[in-house]
């Protein structure tokens, strides 16, 4: 299990895991959000909806900081922005969307990962720092998520995570302008979650994504 530290700050809560930290977005983030987005645009578009033509604008992200705030104050959505330890870099995104109370007690994951920064293992961080907050503070029961059977990067980090696969979603989310299937994925409460590779000496061994 993976060893969070939460600490409330002046953006609520940050989350510390040990490459990682998340913390909600703020509009003082809007360069670094661009600038990594921009650069990473042909990397990222085959996984995401369509973005809107003025999607890095300052305008559009006032509006996307103003949902944030919404979601949050609604307990409804958690979003996060995702920042390497050693130099406070923004690092790539993640949410806990769809949060549900009742009898589901649940909620979705989502992800994305500036294309410098993929592959050496800041994800796989962030996803368990992520579901640990979720199944403590947010005293959640199931987290969900989806991916595009081709998709193998974040299959792997999904499974590597724990999470088990459910089934196949037809035509499930429209993703760069097409409705594509996905395979759909869940972790519970009480599933095992494996504790991140090292080598030895300790050294951790870089996840996929």
């Amino acid at each position: 299990m993976t060893l969070l530290r939460v600490v409330v700050g002046d953006t609520g809560p940050i989350l510390r895991g040990e490459r990682v930290f998340l913390r909600h977005p703020t509009m003082a983030d809007h360069l670094a959000w661009a600038g990594l987005r921009a650069e990473s645009r042909d990397f990222l578009k085959p996984w995401e909806p369509t973005w809107p033509a003025d999607d890095l604008t300052r305008p559009a992200f006032r509006r996307r900081i103003r949902r944030y705030h919404r979601e949050i104050r609604e307990d409804i959505g958690a979003p996060f922005f995702i920042f390497r330890n050693r130099d406070d870099r923004l690092v790539g995104g993640l949410t806990l969307s769809q949060i549900r109370r009742g009898v589901a007690q649940s909620c979705s994951l989502g992800y994305w990962m500036g294309a410098r920064f993929a592959g050496e293992g800041y994800m796989a961080d962030a996803v368990r720092t992520a579901v640990t907050y979720a199944f403590g503070d947010l005293r959640l029961h199931r987290v969900e998520a989806a991916s595009m059977p081709h998709n193998e990067r974040s299959i792997h980090l999904l499974e590597k995570a724990g999470f088990r696969r459910e089934g196949l979603a037809r035509k499930y989310l429209m993703i760069d302008g097409v409705w594509q299937d996905h395979v759909l994925f869940a972790l519970v409460a009480d599933d095992p979650r494996p504790r991140p590779s090292t080598k030895a000496g300790g050294e951790r061994v870089p996840d996929v994504l």
